[in-house]
């Protein structure tokens, strides 16, 4: 083995291995349990982030763990063909070139994004590989495959044929630069500095008025009621009365309706349905009349009078400054304002009403609310059923359609007499409608459509084939949080309304990677980090582990390059540990009849070690399967049983630590190989073991015989090892560096048979029972009372007497500083109650830190 272990090397080397002897297709024997995963589907136009260096190694993790317990496990990858992000990029390369989308036609633009995407649309799918993915890529899927496409458009055109999907008019994100609706994923919240301007809308009989609050002074112009509560008590006998709309000179109702908060402002709230969510609602509840008045570009329609033609950020100057001019301005309030952004173009989304493609989503909903009450589908963190439960039984109706031309084109044939028809083809529509056909739908479907088929369309439906047989349904899901509703619902209505099942088990919620200031990355903020290039220096292993041993029930972890070189220690650790056994060992060994009490102990540890990490890896606690092994590794395997097995190494008793250590390390390796696989299989490659696979990836998950577990064996060897501790720390008081022999330390009480292990691991030549003559300093640790003599072979009295002197010094200093502040009243009723706190907690430290002192001074005769 190397001295020193070479990430690059040897991660590129197993990977290659792994895939050339096919270890990443499932296993074909029928006989095997099934593990079977989809996973979600990146962007062609992604490249890795810190989420994806976290969501898919856990997938790769869970197949890696089930192949180790012998199931047949398949992880089909793939890609989404990302209808509005791929279209802006190609759009944007058109325009540095000279030329846009509209110039070149539909044709000829869908043929440049395919060529793009065969120039770089792998990126992600080659920086999986390079985490250690062990997918597999021969079942590799992509949206748009024909195959994959035609079963996209058999679903639209089913359910259009059963009336789930219609055309109509509703309030949809748009955006005014791309030209398109989106969807809520593909927006950002954020908070900005704005305005609250207070209008007055008089009654038109004189008897007043009533004050409107709004940031979007604008959309006044489209105003058809203003609504309060039934309940508001201030507008008892004002419903139905007409108001006349500044600036417009229209009337327009007071009615009443359950949207308005009373609490808020003047609790009256102005009513545009074609402009806000809300208030569409509120125009269908009470049948009011919804003009249009901004257009696709965000700018006024005819229905804004005078105001036509105008931005709509132009128009919001104008009319502020006209209903001041004219007195219906009651003031302007400073006021932080939520706002919606277009993640792609960053423009400022406009609710708009618009004629959209729309799918029924409370009728699908309806079995899949039973089938989650019924427990089918599992969510960890479980608090994600109930949140799941409640948004589906308040689903509302889903925009399908998006004014692009990358996508699956929307399958609906316009006959002569306006008849639309759903089908595959100009052809098939024809004949279906025994009309002549004279154009299809210009806009493509929601790229959540076609994702929401994923568990199944990847494995071949529409068609019956062997592996939608085997495969579905999936075991688990593992996905962000910001996307239950977007795509973990709609798999779940499809899997249900179209395979008649449940798409997946189980749902596993990872957390979210913030920085270790617990910002969010992000690239355009530029506070992502680049997964990368962790990898190119330290290697996929040490971010996986930084990652994945932070994982459980938390939905917030903090990346820090402290715990990435905490990572690469433990790589380190291993590497070495593992490369000073084999150097102790020649050979198979085989499993000794004799074992000492310390053997026994930590195959114990090995035993429950196992059971913690199995159970923690089942139920996808990934972070305390990740604390288990390095516990058992490092402070048990490590610190303790290796250091105490060195003598023996080097004795004729040599066989049994050396058969332990193997036992052990092979036990190891396994368990952490889903989490660690590149280092874990290069040290599976060494180890001296009969019967070795020739892949520890293709191995066995470890049975530990349950003749390993010795309660008994571990109380009493943890009691020595804490009375080990307590004879190490009497050595720290006297200035006694590690490792340096101590001539003679005495003890009173039962060690049990620990005695060897006390004397190598705390340093000590002759360890006697009893209590030693003259002067010696003591401590009493787990029922023994430890002594070491104060001789002149062992301290330097003299020395030991000066360093303490200036100890003691240092602490008088400290301390009276200290307590003058705290004395000093100004300073303790101007600072914060939490520093004056800290302050005397510091001063109480450093009291006993200097009785401490003193005492020892007084000890050695100072």
């Amino acid at each position: 083995m190397p001295t020193r272990y070479d990430a690059s090397s040897t991660e590129s080397k197993w990977y290659a291995a792994w895939e050339n002897a096919g270890l990443f297709k499932p296993d074909s024997d029928p006989g095997k349990p099934v593990y079977s995963i989809t996973i979600p589907p990146p962007n062609i136009t992604g490249s890795l982030h810190m989420g994806h260096a976290l969501c898919y190694p856990i997938q790769d993790l869970l197949g890696r763990y089930h192949r180790l317990r012998g199931d047949s496990v398949l992880i089909l990858p793939g890609q989404d063909h990302a209808g509005i992000a791929t279209q802006s990029v190609v759009e944007k390369q058109l325009r540095k070139q000279g030329t846009s989308a509209a110039q070149l036609g539909r044709e000829e633009f869908e043929k440049r994004v395919w060529e793009w995407r065969k120039e770089s649309g792998d990126t992600i799918l080659n920086q999986l590989r390079r985490l250690g993915c062990a997918f597999d890529w021969s079942r590799q899927r992509f949206t748009l495959d024909d195959k994959y496409a035609e079963a996209v458009l058999k679903v639209f055109i089913d359910w259009f044929d059963r009336g789930l999907i219609f055309k109509g008019k509703r309030v949809v994100n748009w955006d005014p630069v791309l030209q398109t609706s989106v969807s809520d994923i593909e927006t950002e919240r954020k908070t900005v500095r704005g305005k609250l301007y207070y209008i007055r809308y008089p009654f038109v009989d004189g008897s007043g008025h009533v004050i409107i609050a709004t940031t979007r002074p604008e959309t006044m112009l489209a105003d058809v009621a203003v609504a309060v509560h039934p309940s508001d008590k201030r507008y008892e006998g004002q419903i139905g009365k007409l108001l006349k709309l500044p600036l417009m000179n229209r009337e327009i109702p007071l009615i009443a309706d359950i949207y308005p908060d009373p609490a808020f402002g003047s609790g009256a709230v102005k009513i545009t349905p074609a402009h806000d969510a809300n208030d569409y609602q509120v125009g269908v509840r009470h049948n009011l009349e919804m003009p249009v008045l901004l257009d696709t570009n965000g700018r006024i329609t005819e229905a804004g009078g005078p105001y036509a033609g105008l931005d709509r950020n132009e128009a919001r100057k104008h009319i502020v400054a006209d209903l001041e001019e004219q007195g219906f301005l009651e003031r302007i309030d400073d006021y932080d304002i939520p706002i919606i952004v277009s993640e792609r173009s960053g423009e400022v989304i406009e609710p708009l009403l618009s004629e959209q493609w729309f799918c029924d989503q409370p009728a699908l909903a309806k079995p899949m609310i039973e089938a989650m009450n019924r427990g089918e589908i599992k969510f960890t963190p479980e608090r994600y059923n109930r949140i799941f439960i409640e948004w589906m039984e308040n689903i509302r109706e889903w925009c399908l359609s998006r004014q692009l031309w990358w996508g699956h084109r929307i399958p609906i044939y316009t006959t002569e007499d306006g008849t639309a028809v759903a089908a595959l083809s100009w052809a098939e529509a024809e004949k279906k409608s025994g009309q002549k056909i004279v154009k299809q739908e210009d806009d493509v479907l929601d790229t959540w459509f076609s994702s929401g088929l994923w568990p199944f369309a990847t494995l071949g439906w529409p068609e019956e084939t062997e592996d939608l047989k085997r495969y579905y349904p999936t075991s688990v899901l593992v996905t962000d949080r910001n996307i239950i509703n977007l795509w973990v619902a709609r798999m779940a209505m499809m899997g249900y309304d179209l395979m008649k099942e449940k798409p997946f088990d189980d749902v596993m919620i990872y957390a979210t990677v913030l920085r270790e200031d617990g910002r969010r990355m992000s690239k355009s903020l530029g506070t992502g980090i680049d997964p990368m290039e962790i990898i190119d220096t330290l290697g996929a292993d040490v971010l996986r582990y930084t990652l994945l041993s932070q994982t459980g029930e938390n939905q917030d972890l903090r990346y820090s390059e402290r715990r990435t070189e905490d990572a690469r220690n433990f790589c380190n650790k291993i590497w070495n540990a593992t490369r000073f056994v084999l150097m102790n060992v020649e050979g198979s060994i085989q499993q000794p009849s004799h074992l000492e009490t310390v053997d026994k102990w930590i195959l114990s540890r090995l035993y429950v070690t196992e059971r913690e990490v199995r159970q923690a890896y089942d139920r996808y606690d990934l972070q305390s399967a990740c604390q288990a092994l390095f516990r058992f590794f490092w402070s048990e395997l490590c610190d303790w049983y290796i250091e105490v097995s060195k003598p023996r190494l080097n004795s004729d008793a040599k066989t049994t630590p050396q058969w332990v250590l193997v036992t052990c390390l092979e036990a190891f390796l396994k368990m952490m190989h889903p989490v660690m696989p590149h280092i874990t299989e290069e040290l599976y490659q060494h180890l001296p073991i009969d019967g070795k696979s020739p892949f520890l990836m293709a191995s066995d998950w470890p049975v530990i015989p349950e003749s390993f577990n010795s309660p008994e064996e571990e109380t009493r060897i943890e009691r020595v090892f804490e009375i080990t501790r307590g004879l190490r720390a009497l050595r720290a008081s006297l200035d006694l560096t590690p490792m340096k022999p101590i001539p003679t330390a005495f003890y009173e009480g039962d060690l049990e048979g620990g005695e060897p292990v006390l004397a190598s691991q705390a340093w000590v030549e002759n360890l006697q029972k009893g209590k030693p003559e003259g002067k010696a300093i003591s401590s009493a640790v787990a029922g023994v009372t430890l002594h070491l003599p104060l001789t002149d072979d062992l301290i330097d009295v003299e020395k030991l007497l000066t360093g303490l002197e200036r100890e003691e010094k240092k602490l008088i200093d400290e301390s009276t500083k200290l307590q003058q502040r705290l004395n000093n009243p100004q300073f303790v009723e101007r600072a914060k109650p939490e520093i004056v706190e800290r302050e005397r907690l510091q001063l109480t430290e450093l009291k006993a830190k200097l009785a401490s002192v003193q005492d020892r001074r007084k000890l050695f005769g100072g």
